[in-house]
Formats: structure tokens, C-alpha cells, sequence
């Protein structure tokens, strides 16, 4: 058996009690063992002599005992002082035992680990790891590995079985699996060298992840997950799906839909919508992801695609991931589709009685050709005619367990057509690495009616001028949002929050219309008032961050944000995206409290500096990371156990060329190897 796929349960000393604290870690086999990497490395190969030391250094010092005592100041401790030839150290102890106190004897020599600090009387180490030495014993030969832990488990524990993986990595089976270039590191050197370092190694390196044995590893996994999507995009489309073809009624509906719109396509909306149709010309399924900033106008795009699906016969679905946007996208498609006789229907958790169970009965007869909704879409209830065309919107908002159940109601069709959008910008690297198994189009233009947004960043003692602003924006017969935000992420706290801020502001500006919206309401709730402010019967709507996304309101041109400082770039930007979507000038302004650190200025200035969401979108990959970008925390695909795509984005390009050279030419034995090896069971969320 290889040493991959052995239970740590064969390691002397993992016993069934340790073997549930290592499953916290993920930790279930010796391959396991052997990937989970330390974090950081102490030097522990220098022993210093005591004289020497300064505050600050984190040091290997070694002496005699000289004398002991138990303190009762401030906190009662327990001090040993130590000499060698050089100096003298105090070792205090503020938690300690009856034991711990009789292990300190006369005639001991004593080594010590840990960081120095300044003392009344001298230098001194607060609890440092010790040891006494009966006989000579030698110092560290390698830099001493520091790796994640759980909850009772310890550095040592973790080093010893950790120590019994690499003993076995020689005799047990541990695969080359790529090509190795001349010189190039092997697997095996590599996790050698990152398990127990020698005293010479570049640990600025290993710190900053940029260390050869690092990348080799690095490499290796994005190769993997790349070869996880390309194998899956492979299945998914090997069993063919009906096309949709350009007949005439397609393309008559098409042409009076567009000349219908009060406005004309962009070029890019064109570009993609052609992309789009290339791909539902064929037989195999369409797996493509469209990317677009904030009213690039994705929806419209969306609509062309499920005019093509109606025309050929077949069923449309549409899943946002809130009722908010759900509802306002299937009003617009119902303005668009009702002049040319084509059925929208709206299904969502919050549809009960009569009107539920008529749109069910809808989705099932074939009667509803586009059916437009949340999660509700997908419930075992719910059953298709002929579902041809799946559009996912805002797509990392959705579990891929969500995205599957809805693929999987194509009944009579074997795979739907796929078609993810995104407001989310993602970066190049990240895309091609994330998205390996989707075709990519970006909607890389704004309809030319919509000015830049101006943001300022403004400190929260200055609310009173801001108030002032709002008054001028009602004054123009403008509407304004208002957004309460909290570090924790609660609906309820965040309720609670919204309505404080919506009883201020009604003290303060008690001729001005006022309404509030938040994610604890009921969705008649909600509805009502979206209703009453696109109407323009409310001048001024506080929300909690429930409106981030897909809310269409072109008369209002300011955006207020509290608490800024807290959120994602990506996330400041999407609720920036609720205004400047009309031709007047729109406004942001975030509020932020002190004291602000120098990253967190550094962080809103770029939102003042850009309105650009790809640019927003880099620097938040290299501040947050892959998962918040993408949302894909839970997928088990994206969640990298070395690579980081912050780090290694430059591994990218090359790891995506070996990866389709070996799902072209490399046996299954070899890609089945290499996928469980780094993803393991992972592969089946790729099946969306």
C-alpha cells in the first residue's frame, strides 16, 4: 500500500483518542501527515552564551542552577535563576506545580528555549521550554518545525509522528508523478526539506513561500486541481445535449427583443452574446463563466441566451442567490418577454399556497419557459419539462451541492447547458486556475450613460457634514442608500444595527422619507419596500449589506457606508454598484472609525483611487486571499493545502499547459494518483 493512502492509526502512539484530535486537522492518513507543512521554523541549532543575549532574541541558552524562589507580587511566580560562564538568567513561571518546582535541584544543568526580555534584575525568559541535562546532549541539527495544532495536541506530539511518516518515505511507495526536469527538486527532497530544514536555509524564503521546495510543491497541487476540472469538463461533456440552433423563429425573437430595449447592446455585451452562441450551437454542453463589473449589463445577455433555449423548444432557469435580485430579475424579463408571448415564472421560497403550487404545475407541463428564482429552484419538488439552459447568477454565493441538484433536473435532456455570471471581477490568474473547467468571456465595457462614481472616505465625527449631503441630495429630488455594517457577520446584530441608524436619522431629517431594509424581514417585507423606493416614495433606504448585489435603482446617486474599513474590497465595491447607474453624478462615501491602520487607509484609498472591479479584484486577492474572492471556501477544489494564489499566481500559465499536455497523453493510473493525492475526494464538487 502506498505511504498516501496508510491510517495514521499505523503510527506508534496514535491510539483512537489521538486519532480524533488529528481528523480536526484533516489528518487521516500518513500522506496527510507528510503534506501538512509547518508554518513558520525556530533555530534551535546555536546555543548562545548567556552574557550575549539581548532583549528580543529568541535564543538556546544553557546553564547551571543556582537558585529558586516563589514570588508573591502582582501574580505569584515561580523564578529560577541559571548561570554560565558569560552571565546570569532569571527563568519565571506563572503557572507552575509542586513538581515542576522539585524538578529544579542543585548540580542540574538546564537548557533553555524561548524569547529574552528585560527584568528588574537583569535578563529574564517567561515561560521557556526547558530541559535538564544529566549527561552532554547535543544541540538541534535542523531548524525546529512549528505546525498548525488543534485543541490539545501538541508541537511535540506532532514532530514525533510526523518524524515516523518520513522515516517510512524511502520503504513505502511515494511516486514521482511529473516529468522531472534536470536538477529539479523531487517530491520527496522536497518535503524532506520542508519537514526538517538545515541551519543554513533561507527562512526570509520560507517565510514569503517563495522557497524551490515550496514551489516544487506549489506546482505540483495547482496541477492537480487544474487536472481535476479538466477531467471533469471532459465527463461532463461526453454524453451530448440538444443543441440550440439559429432557426428563423430564434432569430426573429432575438431581433424584436433587441427592438424592443430603450437602448442599444455595447460591443462587448455582442461579443459574448456571439460567444455565447457558439456554444449552444453544439452538441456538447456549455460549461462558460461571464464576467462583468457592476452594470456591465449581464442580464441582458442572460436574456438573449434563454430567448435561444425558448425558441429551440426547451425550458431556461435563472438562480440568484437572494429573493432581492431574484425578483427584480424576473421582472425585467417579464417586461422584456411579455410582448413577445414567451411565460416567466417566479419561484422562491416565499411563494406559498395557491401561487406555488400553480407555478409548480407551470414548471412541470412546460407552460413556464423561463423560470426565474432562488434555491427554491432546485427542491425535490420542483420538476422540469425540458430544462435546457442553466444560468447561475452570482454564482459564489451558491454551495456547489446547490449548483448540481439544479444540473440535475434536465430531465430528458442528459446536461444542460451551463452559463455562470459573475460581478465579482476575478483576476486573470486566478480565473484560469479557480475556472480550469469553464470557457471565460468578460464584459469588458459600461453602457455609455453611466458616469464614474466619485468616493470619499470620511471619518465618523464628521457624520454632521454628511448629513448635510444627504439633505442636498433629497433637495435635488435624489435618493440616497444608507448601509450599516458589522464585523460579525449576524443578521440579527445587523438588523438591530440598521434600525438604530434608521431612528437617528429620522430625528435628524424629519422631513425626509425613510425606509429600512434587512435580511430578518419577511420577503413581502422586503418587496414592498424595494417597490417604494424604486417608486420614489422613499427618498433615503437603510440596509444592511442584503443589498449588495443586483439592486436597480437609477435615481440614487449616493451611497453611504459605515464601518468600511471592515469589509472586502470586492464587497465595498459591489455596494458602491448600487448607485452610478443612471446619467447624473453618484457619489460613495465610507465611513470609517479610528484608529485606522496604515493597511486599512491603504485598503480604502484604492477604492477612492479606481472604479475599475479587476483592479479592485487583484489587490483584494493579495489582501484577503483566493477563497474570499472567489467564495469558494466550501467547495473542497479551490481550498489549496500549500499553494497560495496570492504567492503564486506566476506558477499559473505554466501549471495550466502541463496540465492539458497530461490530460491529453498521461495515463488515468497517473491523473487518478495525482488528483487524491492532493485533493482527494474533493473531485466530486467538480460535477458542476
Amino acid at each position: 500500500m502506498s505511504i498516501i493512502h496508510q491510517p495514521i492509526t499505523n503510527l506508534k502512539g496514535v491510539g483512537a483518542e489521538i486519532a480524533k484530535k488529528m481528523h480536526k486537522l484533516e489528518l487521516y492518513t500518513l500522506g496527510d501527515l507528510l503534506f501538512h507543512l509547518p508554518f513558520r521554523y525556530q533555530d534551535r541549532t546555536r546555543l548562545s552564551p548567556i552574557g550575549q543575549v539581548r532583549p528580543g532574541d529568541t535564543v538556546v541558552i544553557e546553564g547551571d542552577f543556582v537558585r529558586k524562589e516563589i514570588t508573591n507580587g502582582k501574580r505569584r511566580s515561580l523564578i529560577i535563576w541559571i548561570k554560565d560562564a558569560t552571565g546570569a538568567c532569571a527563568l519565571r513561571y506563572f503557572h507552575f506545580n509542586k513538581g515542576m518546582e522539585d524538578s529544579f535541584v542543585e548540580g542540574k544543568k538546564i537548557r533553555c528555549f524561548g524569547e529574552v526580555k528585560g527584568g528588574f534584575n537583569g535578563i529574564e525568559m517567561i515561560h521557556p521550554e526547558t530541559r535538564a541535562l544529566d549527561i552532554a546532549v547535543p544541540i538541534e541539527e535542523r531548524l525546529t518545525p512549528i505546525y498548525p495544532l488543534t485543541s490539545g495536541f501538541s508541537q511535540k506530539q506532532m514532530r514525533n509522528f510526523i518524524g515516523q511518516a518520513l522515516a517510512k518515505i524511502n520503504t513505502l511507495n511515494l511516486p514521482e508523478l511529473l516529468p522531472l526536469k534536470s536538477g529539479a527538486l523531487s517530491l520527496i527532497d522536497a518535503l524532506k526539506y520542508l519537514h526538517l530544514p538545515p541551519p543554513e536555509a533561507d527562512l526570509e524564503r520560507l517565510s514569503a513561500k517563495q522557497h524551490p521546495a515550496q514551489l516544487r510543491l506549489a506546482m505540483e497541487e495547482i496541477i492537480a486541481q487544474q487536472l481535476c476540472l479538466l477531467r471533469l469538463r471532459k465527463n461532463l461533456q461526453i454524453d451530448p445535449t440538444a443543441r440550440l440552433g439559429d432557426d428563423p423563429q430564434s432569430i426573429n425573437l432575438r431581433a424584436q427583443f433587441i427592438h424592443n430595449l430603450p437602448f442599444k447592446l455595447t460591443a462587448a455585451q455582442q461579443r459574448v452574446t456571439l460567444e455565447i452562441d457558439q456554444d449552444l450551437h453544439q452538441t456538447k454542453p456549455m460549461l462558460r463563466l461571464i464576467q462583468g463589473d457592476v452594470g456591465s449589463g449581464k442580464t441582458i445577455v442572460a436574456a438573449l441566451s434563454l430567448l435561444k433555449a425558448v425558441a429551440s423548444g426547451f425550458q431556461g432557469a435563472l438562480m440568484a442567490p437572494t429573493e432581492i435580485l431574484a425578483e427584480q430579475h424576473a421582472k425585467n424579463l417579464n417586461i422584456w418577454c411579455a410582448p413577445l408571448n414567451i411565460k416567466v415564472v417566479f419561484l422562491a421560497g416565499s411563494l406559498k399556497g395557491r401561487a406555488r403550487k400553480l407555478a409548480l404545475e407551470q414548471i412541470q407541463t412546460g407552460v413556464a419557459q423561463i423560470i426565474v428564482g432562488t434555491h427554491a429552484l432546485f427542491q425535490d419538488a420542483v420538476e422540469y419539462a425540458c430544462l435546457n439552459l442553466i444560468i447561475i447568477d452570482e454564482q459564489h454565493r451558491f454551495g456547489v451541492d446547490q449548483r448540481l441538484k439544479l444540473k440535475n433536473k434536465g430531465k430528458g435532456v442528459l446536461n444542460p447547458h451551463q452559463l455562470i455570471m459573475t460581478a465579482t471581477p476575478i483576476p486573470r490568474t486566478l480565473a484560469m486556475s479557480a475556472y480550469a473547467d469553464l470557457d471565460i468571456s468578460v464584459i469588458d465595457e459600461l453602457p455609455p450613460n453611466r458616469t464614474p462614481i466619485t468616493t470619499t472616505i470620511i471619518n465618523e465625527t464628521r457624520r454632521t457634514q454628511l448629513i448635510e449631503r444627504l439633505i442636498h441630495i433629497v433637495q435635488l429630488s435624489q435618493q440616497a442608500y444608507w448601509v450599516c455594517t458589522l464585523i460579525e457577520e449576524s443578521e440579527l446584530l445587523e438588523a438591530q444595527a440598521a434600525q438604530k441608524t434608521l431612528i437617528e436619522l429620522q430625528e435628524l431629517l424629519p422631513s425626509v422619507r425613510i425606509g429600512l431594509i434587512h435580511g430578518k424581514m419577511k420577503a413581502s417585507e422586503k418587496e414592498s419596500v424595494m417597490e417604494q423606493f424604486k417608486a420614489h416614495t422613499l427618498d433615503v433606504l437603510v440596509a444592511t449589506t442584503v443589498i449588495e448585489v443586483g439592486v436597480d435603482v437609477p435615481n440614487a446617486t449616493l451611497m453611504v457606508i459605515e464601518n468600511s474599513e471592515r469589509l472586502g474590497l470586492s464587497q465595498l465595491h459591489q455596494l458602491r454598484g448600487r448607485v452610478g447607474r443612471g446619467s447624473a453624478n453618484s457619489f460613495c462615501v465610507l465611513l470609517y472609525k479610528t484608529p485606522l491602520s496604515q493597511i486599512g487607509r491603504a485598503r480604502l484609498n484604492i477604492m477612492r483611487e479606481t472604479n475599475d472591479g479587476f483592479k479592485i479584484a487583484e489587490k483584494d486577492l493579495e489582501l484577503r486571499g483566493p477563497g474570499e474572492v472567489l467564495g469558494t471556501r466550501q467547495t473542497g477544489i479551490a481550498n489549496f493545502k500549500i499553494a497560495d494564489l496570492g504567492l503564486h499566481a506566476h506558477l499559473v500559465p505554466r501549471a495550466k499547459a502541463i496540465s492539458d499536455e497530461l490530460i491529453k497523453n498521461a495515463h488515468d493510473d497517473v491523473l487518478d494518483n495525482l488528483i487524491y493525492r492532493w485533493i482527494g475526494q474533493g473531485e466530486q464538487y467538480g460535477n458542476v
